[in-house]
């Protein structure tokens, strides 16, 4: 390791100045705003400062420029000292950040997208360093780019799984581009932190999830410079700084002390608490920031195609869940940007056909769901890859926090869940995704693709990967045939009627395994006289409700909905909510009506009325009421 040379007595000085700046903003922009965190703004200033304007390298006037340092304050609630940061290094005016959580202002009350300094939304805690993971893997595997990424926890927010299952994931993947800053203040919101000072205990833990790790005063500027420059010469590991801070640091009466966590100070005490801050302060001299190396390679990620058309022929037999992997490979021949990220379920999600032809481009990141969310988020910043996660659909619920912030993160990004529904068979009801529609209808941003053969599913994969915010692309475990041409064409929103006569009697929906029942359905009736239309939503949200409502109202105003979900949140309910205006149009959802249990897959859909022969005879008792 190079020898270190410690900045300049007045370069250090600077740094002191600026942190006192920094907190003087946080404390007139909490005040201004009436609400707020400055205190654990406060906690937090010399490493701000010295991050900002010592150890980061980064374009002020172009914030998310390609090459630049990344910073993601996972401790979202601090957001203050952020934007103040921003005023010292001249993007963001002073006056702005009296306009703190206002209506009008793009500073809200935790730091989000609308902002180009900010790559993710925080401020459900524990979140930020899985994304800061996917932007260090990007950077080094990726990009082989020099910029580093720097995070930015609070000790309370470590109690969380997320943040270890991070620590494990960067040390495995040795991202010694990447470093966590621990702000252990000492003080939670309610009551102190479980190890309160205990920063050995830190360092411990750290270390054994395989960090290099520092132990330093948080508000010694000097130390603070000595570990940053320590963490940016270690190779194949990252760095944990867990800085030993003290909460309301500088405010007389505050520091410390219980009970002002998300507290504006005391209007009639402020001025007197900047001006003791402000007495600290020796020279109000700038400083700014090293410039970045240029070295991120230019990337396009848009208007993605697929080299040739689908190559299945109608009637061929193929789970959706392995037309998503062949696809999914097909797409990354396409552009070399498309990576592919899996909980160890790549088998089954058959993400690992994309493996085999992409090996470089795919992240193994094991059975830590909240992780590898955050980690396709960090990878999708600032427009750098196109990423597809998969898992068992079942187990995004556990990331569904994860999931609700990537919405709000602005972050495009594909989720694809196989294993839906009760057709999976005797692996039971654990395993057995029954709430994800309504899960995903439920995102902002959220596109939900439900493929029912595999050329709608190749479609499915390559619109995800052109549109933007959070796409859900719902795959199944059973064979089934495929029903459309390869010159099919398929667009968001837009359903197809895959059966229909002049003498239809009823609209049925079905998607993915029960578009196939209500087909068969379909072929019984007709036997018997009795014609029936069969509508494929393809996209569950967005839902066509021109398609849907002029198939109602040619067929007498009834439609069945029948789907492998439970009946809460899923088609039935987006069908009723889209025909809800619409005078006498009358809507019977079949769907799964308690929790399952194993068996085979015939067995359970007969079991929970969403077979064909259950489809039968929700028609004809349509006609006997």
């Amino acid at each position: 390791m190079a020898s270190y040379q410690q900045p300049e007595e007045q370069r250090l000085q600077g740094l002191r100045d600026l942190a006192n700046r920094l907190r003087v903003h946080s404390i007139r922009a909490t005040c201004a705003s009436n609400s707020g965190h400055p205190t654990s703004c406060c906690s937090a200033a010399e490493v701000m400062s010295v991050l900002f304007f010592h150890t980061m390298k980064y374009k002020a006037a172009d914030p998310a420029g390609a090459s630049n340092d990344r910073f993601v304050l996972s401790k979202g609630h601090a957001a203050p000292i952020l934007y103040a940061a921003w005023v010292e290094a001249g993007y963001i005016n002073e006056s702005e950040l009296l306009n703190l959580r206002k209506i009008d202002s793009d500073l809200e009350g935790h730091p989000t997208p609308k902002l180009p300094f900010v790559d993710v939304a925080t401020g459900s805690l524990g979140q930020g360093l899985g994304a800061a993971c996917g932007m260090a893997y990007t950077g080094k595997y990726f990009d082989k780019a020099s910029y580093r990424v720097y995070c930015l926890l609070g000790d309370g927010e470590s109690s969380e799984g997320a943040v270890w299952e991070a620590l494990a994931f960067a040390s495995h993947y040795k991202l010694d581009n990447l470093v966590a800053i621990f702000d252990v203040n000492r003080l939670g919101q309610s009551e102190a932190a479980p190890l309160q000072h205990q920063t050995d205990i830190y360092k411990k833990r750290c270390e054994a999830f395989g960090w290099n790790a520092y132990v330093v005063d948080g508000h010694d500027v000097a130390e603070l410079c000595h570990a940053l420059w320590q963490a940016s010469h270690v190779k194949d590991k990252p760095t944990a700084i867990i800085a030993k801070t003290y909460k309301g640091k500088g405010i007389a009466g505050v520091e410390n002390e219980d009970n002002w966590h998300g507290k504006p100070m005391p209007k009639d005490k402020v001025e007197a608490m900047i001006e003791a801050i402000q007495n600290e302060i020796k020279n109000a001299s700038r400083l700014c920031p090293e410039l970045p190396a240029e070295d991120a390679p230019s990337v396009v990620i848009d208007g993605i195609r697929m080299p040739s058309p689908p190559s299945y022929k109608v009637g061929d037999k193929i789970a959706t869940r392995k037309a998503y992997g062949l696809a999914l490979a097909k797409l990354g021949h396409a552009n070399n940007r498309v990576i592919a990220l899996d909980g160890d379920t790549k088998n089954s999600t058959f993400s690992e056909i994309f493996k085999k032809d992409h090996p470089d481009r795919y992240i193994e990141c094991f059975i830590a769901e909240q992780n590898m969310v955050s980690v396709a988020m960090g990878c999708a910043t600032r427009s750098r890859t196109v990423a597809f996660a998969s898992t068992f659909a079942a187990f995004f619920s556990r990331a569904y926090d994860q999931i609700r912030m990537g919405a709000i993160s602005q972050s495009n990004v594909n989720l694809c869940g196989s294993h839906c529904g009760v057709s999976i068979g005797e692996d039971g009801p654990s395993q057995m995704a029954l709430e994800d529609l309504a899960m995903f209808r439920a995102v902002p941003t959220c596109t939900v693709f439900y493929p029912s053969d595999a050329v709608s599913t190749e479609h499915a994969v390559v619109l995800a990967a052109n549109t933007k915010g959070i796409c859900f692309i719902r795959t199944s475990r059973p064979e089934t045939a495929v029903i459309y041409s390869p010159e099919e064409k398929f667009e968001i929103g837009q359903a197809k009627v895959v059966r229909s006569s002049d003498t239809d009697r009823v609209t049925i929906i079905g998607a993915g395994v029960t578009l196939h029942e209500a087909l068969a359905a379909a072929d019984e009736l007709a036997k018997q006289g009795t014609n029936v239309r069969v509508v494929d939503p393809f996209t569950i949200k967005p839902l066509d409700a021109a398609t849907i409502i002029s198939s109602a109202r040619a067929t007498g105003g009834r439609i069945i909905t029948v789907e492998d979900h439970y009946r809460e949140g899923g088609i039935g309910e987006a069908v009723s909510a889209v025909v809800s205006g619409e005078p006498g149009i009358l809507v019977q959802q079949l769907g799964v009506n308690r929790v399952p249990r194993s068996g085979k897959p015939n067995e359970l859909l007969d079991m929970f009325g969403i077979s064909a022969k259950c489809i039968v005879e929700a028609v004809k008792s349509t006609f006997a009421n």
